[in-house]
């Protein structure tokens, strides 16, 4: 009897033991908008490309750039086990690019959600500093995981491509929004940063004490390319998309998915994915 209740109490703990350490998929992907300039490499081909990554890299959460609402509604359209949240740039609701997050409707439940822009106003859209292109814009979920109840929360963003300014300071609100958002609760920042690990705003946030690279928690990373592309071979091996956690988790794998199609590219960036666990 008593062997058989030690095989028991041995049987919960490594049960709960797995539970508490269960690993999921983080993904972020700017995902190129439909440009029907892009000769070639135009969405309408593309785009089952992009969601059978997806699908096959089995991407339990993820962050998308540059969406377009006809884009959201095809990869929601294919991907139909996944729930989304964001609002458009432009107007805060479907008006110009997302910055999406895609989620497992049957591993999490939609707890929280939120946006704001990068710049000085960022309760309203809105260019910020130096910026003279576009709105930028990072949306926000809280999930709770339906099975274990643990709850974490995740952010994805796209940062200005020509105000170096506005990057820098855009660095600096989101370490502060990230904390005044999630106080001390677990956090996953995914994003395209328009800057590599030596540019300014990528060090405050990789050094905020706030969230940190999960690229540098892995041993062996996949990095056998840079993670933009612009439709064709890469040169250098620069990393602008990144993947950011907060210290709750831990990072087995990361990578950067350079999956083709007949020789070209789902888009002119690389998908880049870390396997985490609390």
């Amino acid at each position: 009897m008593k062997i058989k209740f030690l095989i028991l109490i041995v049987l919960l703990t490594t049960s709960t033991i797995r539970l508490n350490a269960q690993s999921f998929n983080v993904g972020t992907f700017n995902i190129r908008f439909d440009n029907p300039k892009d000769s070639g490499n135009l969405w309408i081909n593309r785009s089952p490309v992009v969601s059978n990554l997806i699908r096959f890299h089995d991407f339990d959460v993820f962050g998308i750039q540059e969406g377009l609402k006809n884009q959201l509604d095809d990869i929601s359209a294919a991907l139909p086990g996944y729930a989304r949240y964001g609002r458009g740039r432009d107007d805060g609701k479907d008006g110009g690019e997302h910055s999406a997050v895609y989620y497992k409707k049957d591993k999490y439940k939609l707890v929280k959600s939120g946006d704001f822009w990068l710049s000085e106003t960022p309760d309203v859209p809105s260019k910020g500093w130096d910026a003279t292109c576009c709105n930028r814009i990072c949306s926000w979920v809280y999930l709770e995981d339906i099975k274990s109840k643990k709850k974490f929360y995740l952010f994805n963003v796209h940062f200005d491509h020509q105000g170096i300014i506005a990057r820098k300071e855009s660095g600096k609100l989101m370490a502060n929004k990230i904390k005044e958002i999630t106080g001390n609760e677990p956090a996953i920042l995914t994003g395209d940063l328009n800057g590599d690990r030596k540019s300014e705003w990528y060090l405050t946030l990789a050094n905020s004490n706030i969230v940190r690279d999960a690229y540098v928690e892995v041993k062996f990373p996949y990095e056998n390319n840079s993670s933009s592309n612009g439709f064709r071979v890469p040169r250098g091996m620069g990393v602008i998309d990144h993947i950011f956690i907060s210290k709750q988790f831990t990072v087995s794998r990361w990578g950067i998915l350079t999956d083709t199609y007949f020789g070209k590219f789902p888009s002119d960036h690389f998908p880049v994915m870390a396997t985490v666990s609390f």
